[in-house]
């Protein structure tokens, strides 16, 4: 069999030549692959939100998985040990709100007859100032209470959603934490292959990474915005401030959209409890100050130095993750988002959707002599070279 001559097999392409489209051609493309995405996890919610929680989680937990492996403890044990864990610390939390919850409940005879009253004074202020019947106010009541009834049932149905889901949870991660090696040699052999260098492993090992601080960094944010609230409740003598502080401080879990539901809780108990709009007015404005403090000083340092994503970004986010998943895609949003720009800043071709993403500048200066070379793309567009002609 005759071989090929040498400058010929010297002139073989290293890799196969990438396929270039058109503007006109590849927006399309990217717009469908993006509405396929959307629509595939709308209809897969309830499958792959549970899943992707209990991803979340297990990045949480892996240090005391760690921890306790390094005690010599047996792999298995150490697991169920780590899963044990980190559901008595939910349900510890749970079981909090339902006891804060109880006595609450307790009230509610008080609460209507502070709500009826409260109306009748609104109703007599409207007349007089506006010309509003009681007629209008009350089709206007109407309307609202039917928009109000529909939500509050989308809710309950969405909670109970997650729920069911939530008893999943602890199965997930634990089989998550079994076949995490499996895992990990799964995604490296997919998207590396047998080509060495790709940096797979270390876009993984920064996901993990990103992930885990910026998780550590919202307990940490939410503790101090509960005592906080918990405190400035306290200062104004609003019942239930240990609750209401507390459950304050989880919705701001929720990126843009939770703070508005924090402040509307206590508000509206100060305005049923006491007398005058001045205690309203007050839980706005302390409210006001600790979302001022929270968003400039403790964000800023422990939340966002984690993941750095643009405000846009995290807004649009959050909004299609509510579209898609309810408050499970608003919480969701952030960690996918900083996943994805972790993969696109490693990938030439979409760096520029890495960019987008990003909240850093756009400034890339050459390295200079001496200076350590930039990191290896995750994957490289590799022109095929030209191939000489025999003899050449």
């Amino acid at each position: 069999m005759r071989a090929f001559p040498t400058g010929f097999r010297r002139a073989m392409p290293d890799a196969p030549q990438e396929l270039q489209f058109p503007l006109y051609v590849k927006a399309p493309l990217v717009l469908l692959g993006l509405a396929l995405v959307v629509f595939t996890l709308h209809i897969a919610s309830d499958l792959i939100f549970p899943i992707f929680f209990a991803a979340i989680f297990a990045i949480m937990l892996h240090p005391v998985e760690q921890w306790l492996l390094r005690r010599k403890v047996p792999p298995l044990l150490a697991i169920a040990l780590t899963v044990v864990l980190g559901v008595a610390a939910l349900l510890a939390l749970l079981y909090f709100i339902y006891l804060e919850a109880t006595q609450l409940s307790g009230q509610l005879p008080m609460f209507k007859t502070k709500f009826f009253h409260t109306a009748q004074v609104v109703e007599q202020w409207l007349n007089a100032r506006f010309g509003i019947t009681n007629q209008k106010l009350m089709g206007y009541l109407n309307e609202a209470g039917s928009r109000a009834a529909g939500l509050a049932g989308g809710t309950l149905t969405a909670v109970s959603g997650l729920l069911v889901a939530a008893t999943l949870l602890p199965v997930y991660i634990f089989l998550l934490f079994l076949y995490q090696k499996r895992l990990v040699t799964f995604l490296t052999q997919v998207f590396a292959g047998r080509q060495p260098g790709t940096g797979v492993d270390e876009v993984l090992h920064e996901s993990k990474a990103a992930i885990q601080s910026y998780m550590i960094g919202l307990l940490i944010e939410g503790s101090i915005v509960a005592v906080l609230n918990v405190g400035a409740l306290l200062a104004l003598g609003i019942p239930y401030a240990l609750l209401l502080g507390v459950l304050g401080a989880l919705l701001n879990f929720i990126p843009y959209v939770g703070g508005l539901a924090a402040i509307a809780l206590p508000v509206l108990m100060a305005f049923v409890t006491k007398d005058g709009l001045g205690y309203p007015a007050g839980v706005v404005a302390v409210y006001v100050v600790i979302q001022f403090i929270d968003n400039h000083f403790l964000i800023p340092r422990i939340v966002a130095s984690k993941i750095k994503v643009n405000a846009l970004v995290a807004i649009v986010g959050v909004l299609v993750g509510n579209a898609v998943g309810g408050v499970a895609g608003m919480f969701l949003a952030l960690p996918v988002i900083a996943i994805l720009k972790i993969i696109f800043d490693r990938i030439e071709s979409l760096r520029p959707w890495g960019l987008l993403l990003g909240d850093e500048e756009a400034t890339e200066k050459p390295a200079a002599e001496g200076t350590a070379p930039r990191r290896r793309p995750l994957l490289r567009n590799t022109a095929a070279r030209p191939i000489a002609a025999p003899g050449q």
